[in-house]
């Protein structure tokens, strides 16, 4: 008589002792108290963009809050920015982003400005990429800027964020970039043409050097992006893969 093994065995009605042909050892338990799949990476986008959120309109409000302490004050404040070549106005390279003519100067640059930083935060490249565009306009402003004027405004930095989107796509070579690039070029080209000089009470060289360090910015990052891209993913036993 051939060996049975019970938990495997069936009855078939006029077949004594019939075993199927084929019966599974084990089948993946999906009933109650197994393990759910993770919904993991869409959490951490909502909570990325969340947070990208709350960062965006806390720097938003912190440029309000200094252009009011700079009106109460008489504008004291604006002459802390860049002057050209002058030691003294040196730390204007830091400074002058936070630094605006008056409230109007400040929303023109605070309406793009939120829009470019949100977006840079959902790519988790907006700390390298600021600091990087803030040092080129910065120091381009100082060495080539106008002899005996001050410089203030964020727009070098927004310029810089503008052309790091723009052309992120062609460094990492993804069409998903490329297209984000060309839909701000739609929206936003018209700001470009702040690149060239001629406008009075413009400071064309902080948006031509922020606009060079959002491309420098670009380029160094492409290799940590593409390698991002390439990685494998995490694989758990029984489990997807999970995206990075």
């Amino acid at each position: 008589m051939t060996g049975v093994d019970p938990g495997s065995a069936r009855s078939y009605p006029g077949v004594p002792g019939a075993v199927p042909a084929y019966t599974p050892a084990f089948a993946p338990y999906s009933g109650p108290g197994s393990a759910p799949r993770s919904r993991a990476p869409r959490s951490e986008r909502s909570q990325l963009w969340l947070r990208s959120a709350i960062i965006m309109a806390g720097l938003v409000a912190l440029l309000y809050v200094i252009e009011a302490i700079d009106q109460l004050g008489g504008n004291h404040l604006d002459d802390d920015g860049i002057v050209s070549r002058e030691a003294d106005g040196l730390p204007g390279v830091f400074f002058s982003p936070f630094l605006h003519h008056g409230f109007d100067h400040l929303t023109s640059n605070a309406l793009v400005g939120a829009v470019l930083g949100f977006l840079l935060l959902l790519a988790r490249r907006f700390l390298v990429t600021t600091v990087i565009v803030w040092v080129v306009s910065g120091f381009g402003v100082w060495l080539f800027g106008p002899s005996h004027a001050v410089t203030i405004g964020a727009s070098g930095i927004i310029f810089g964020w503008l052309a790091f989107l723009l052309v992120r796509g062609l460094f990492n070579r993804s069409w998903r970039q490329i297209g984000l690039g060309l839909l701000l070029f739609v929206v936003y080209g018209s700001v470009l043409w702040g690149l060239l000089p001629g406008q009075d009470g413009v400071s064309w060289q902080a948006h031509l050097f922020g606009a060079v360090g959002g491309v420098l910015a670009a380029a160094l990052l492409a290799g940590r992006d593409r390698r991002d891209k390439s990685a494998p993913a995490s694989v758990s036993p029984g489990f997807p893969p999970v995206a990075r």
